[in-house]
């Protein structure tokens, strides 16, 4: 099978999309040929059977040369080589400029989309695709007659326990941008109450913020004074993806504070890691099973946010262990990065025999798959 894939982002440097370059790498090893068209690039390390065209974003191009850049990657990979299906990942413009190509030619399209907003855009790509992709139901808030849940990606071989030992004072996490959506301030204030109440802990807000969030970040770190916290409370900035799994395995316990919208993948890596997660979005109910009622907390609230810290800073590092292990378990089961490989293999098949099969009723010639098992297309 040879694959068309957008990308917003082909780097490994970049704190928030670096993993997809690990879902790339997994996806190639079950197919003939991959061929990425990336909104940026920057480092990337990828098996030969993958090449990455750049519309130009990293290189300061504006709207209209990078439009002029896909088309041109776009016409030379169809003229040149025969495509079986094109993926999109969370670029769902790069979904509605390419469809009325790859319909011409008869290719299925699969869009992933993951975020709490339906924009026009959406919409557009949720028409134009054959099947939308997401990691939970709750992931998608626009219609579910193409949706399929396939769980999310983590590389459950790198975000690992490795036996480093906690910190002291305990270390609460939250990784993720410095942003509303974050609801930092109810996690700063949690800490307050923990503090008042006597507990020595340490809190690192791992991550930076987009532009348009630079004021809500300065407004994070007022808070943080005027509580005084000094060394409690850190913002170390952006971290690479490649070195978070250290602060994850330090933690006691990391906390993820987003109430609406996708299952945020920094909750998972930290489960993933074996430590226990809080969590205010109702979408992690399946992932925490039975410790759901341990760990969800009430959006917004810090009360609500600091009983739970206490009762689980009240049990040992052995209690909190297990905790960690079932939650582990339950990423490996539904967000391996293996598992999210094998998903897409299904979804990029099923749309492609069905175009087959259109395209074998209407009598039109198009060489057909066998195999769908391996995933491979033999002619």
């Amino acid at each position: 099978m040879r694959v068309l894939w957008f990308n917003l982002a082909t780097d490994l440097d970049d704190p928030l999309l670096a993993f997809t370059n690990s879902w790339i790498r997994e996806v190639a090893t079950r197919v003939d040929s991959i061929r990425v068209i990336t909104m940026r690039l920057g480092r990337a390390e990828l098996p030969e059977n993958v090449r990455i065209y750049s519309v130009g974003k990293e290189k300061g191009f504006n709207e209209p040369r990078r439009a002029l850049e896909f088309y041109r990657h776009l016409l030379r990979i169809l003229h040149h080589e025969a495509i079986d299906v094109c993926y999109s990942h969370m670029i769902p413009i790069f979904t509605v400029m390419a469809a009325p190509l790859l319909k011409l030619k008869g290719i299925p399209i699969v869009t992933w989309h993951a975020h709490r907003q339906v924009t026009t855009r959406l919409k557009l790509a949720h028409h134009f695709s054959d099947r939308m992709v997401t990691c939970a139901a709750s992931a998608y808030r626009y219609k579910h007659d193409k949706l399929l849940v396939i769980g999310h990606g983590i590389d459950t071989t790198l975000f690992c326990p490795d036996g480093t030992e906690p910190d002291t004072p305990p270390l609460l996490l939250s990784v993720g941008r410095l942003s509303p959506i974050k609801d930092l301030f109810t996690l700063v204030k949690a800490v307050h109450l923990l503090q008042q109440r006597g507990h020595e802990i340490r809190c690192d807000l791992v991550g930076g913020p987009l532009e348009r969030d630079s004021a809500y970040a300065e407004r994070v770190r007022q808070l943080v004074a005027k509580f005084g916290f000094g060394k409690t409370v850190l913002l170390p900035g952006a971290i690479p993806h490649s070195e978070i799994v250290q602060w994850y395995r330090r933690c006691f316990a990391h906390v993820n504070l987003c109430s609406t919208g996708g299952l945020d993948k920094a909750a998972l890596e930290a489960m993933a890691c074996g430590k226990p997660c809080l969590v205010a979005n109702e979408g992690f109910r399946e992932t925490l099973a039975h410790w759901a009622p341990h760990l969800l907390f009430r959006p917004g609230h810090a009360e609500d946010l600091a009983y739970k810290l206490e009762r689980l800073l009240a049990m040992s590092e052995s209690q909190r262990r297990a905790i960690g292990t079932d939650l582990r378990q339950s990423v490996i089961e539904q967000h391996d990065l293996k598992r999210l490989a094998d998903q897409l293999m299904s979804v990029f098949e099923t749309v492609t025999y069905e175009y087959l099969r259109v395209v074998t009723e209407g009598e039109i010639s198009r060489q057909p798959v066998t195999n769908f098992q391996s995933g491979r297309r033999h002619n």
